[in-house]
């Protein structure tokens, strides 16, 4: 039993000369918010936009049981809604799957090592602007920073869209620009297949965030099960029209592919109050197109330039106050966040 137990304490220190320690005592990252769906692209297209985001600060954590290695000690902005919990919060999964990312890929981290994280909140819960990817993206880089990019940027998609399945379904439209920044397409989520793409052009979005709340899942829940033939037709069509607008940098292709929406905001429309008349002033003062962002209820408008975008906001929010009935808690003219999720 001492010979057993000798070889069992020289592996076991053989294998912490091996794991990944932390390689600075603090990261702190930021990753913004996004624009999913686009219109027709439900579930596989979706952009990252510059502007507000959510910030996670991760240090290193002293720990002897597996079941305490992450500790969500602090989160601001959430009005105290949301769980310390570390597998009930997308913070804490996001890290959790970061950490076993890490272990398959890297030959593990440290046993006796772990994460204590602090959340600030930028981005409201339930407005459509990927809220829970935004924290699921700040803390997979935030960890990763602290053991010292072991993991490349792409991976940690993989470790987020884990997050996002408990907490609002399994789509990478949101993650996916969450972490890598741009126009992302998602070919395929088992296996995952991601597209970035390059937009040539000067494009900026109207970002307009009434106070409403329209959680996901209860969002999903209110698309059709089954549609029809033309339908789909006339949606393949628009989302081909803003792809290739995308690609080629043309503004007003993107605008209107992204308004034709013929399936997802149809269903969605009536449950966010005075959102038709949004998108109706929006183009009267010179959008090329608007929709709802992600499951709502923030409306976006493409625009040519900030300028243009100026009458646009003001236009969106009269008609939110006016027909909705809903004051507005964030507004603004931003353009696509190329960056994604970084070191702040």
């Amino acid at each position: 039993p001492t010979a057993a137990h000798s070889r069992r304490a020289r592996l076991d220190a053989a294998l912490r000369r091996s794991a990944l320690d932390p390689a600075v005592q603090y990261a702190r990252a930021f990753a913004p918010s996004t624009v999913a769906n686009l219109g027709p692209g439900f579930d596989l297209l979706g952009c990252a936009v510059e502007g507000r985001g959510d910030t996670v600060v991760a240090r290193p954590l002293e720990v002897s049981d597996p079941a305490t290695r992450i500790v969500i000690e602090k989160i601001e902005g959430d009005g105290g809604r949301l769980s310390l919990v570390p597998d009930d919060n997308c913070c804490g999964i996001a890290v959790r799957e970061t950490l076993r990312l890490m272990e398959e890929e890297c030959g593990g981290v440290n046993p006796g090592v772990g994460v204590r994280l602090e959340l600030e909140k930028g981005l409201p819960l339930g407005s459509g602007l990927g809220s829970s990817a935004a924290s699921a993206a700040a803390a997979a880089m935030a960890t990763n920073l602290l053991f010292g990019e072991p993991l490349p940027k792409a991976r940690l998609v993989e470790a987020g869209l884990v997050s996002e399945a408990a907490v609002s379904g399994y789509h990478a439209d949101n993650i996916a620009p969450a972490v890598l920044g741009g126009f992302v397409l998602v070919k395929s989520t088992k296996p995952l297949v991601l597209q970035r793409l390059e937009c040539p052009s000067d494009l900026w979005f109207v970002v307009v965030t009434p106070v409403f709340e329209a959680p996901t899942k209860e969002m999903r829940a209110a698309l059709p099960t089954s549609i029809s033939m033309q339908a789909h037709i006339e949606n393949t069509g628009a989302c081909g029209e803003l792809l290739l607008g995308i690609v080629q940098g043309n503004v007003q292709d993107v605008g209107h592919g992204l308004s034709s929406d013929t399936i997802v905001e149809p269903a969605r429309a009536p449950l966010i109050p005075g959102f038709s008349a949004v998108k109706e002033a929006a183009i009267a003062a010179g959008a090329y197109g608007c929709t709802i962002s992600g499951a709502g209820p923030t409306s976006v408008a493409v625009v040519g330039s900030k300028e243009e975008g100026r009458a646009v906001l003001a236009a969106m929010k009269g008609a939110f106050q006016d027909q909705g009935n809903l004051e507005i808690q964030y507004a603004d003219v931003v353009k696509v966040c190329n960056e994604g999720a970084k070191a702040v």
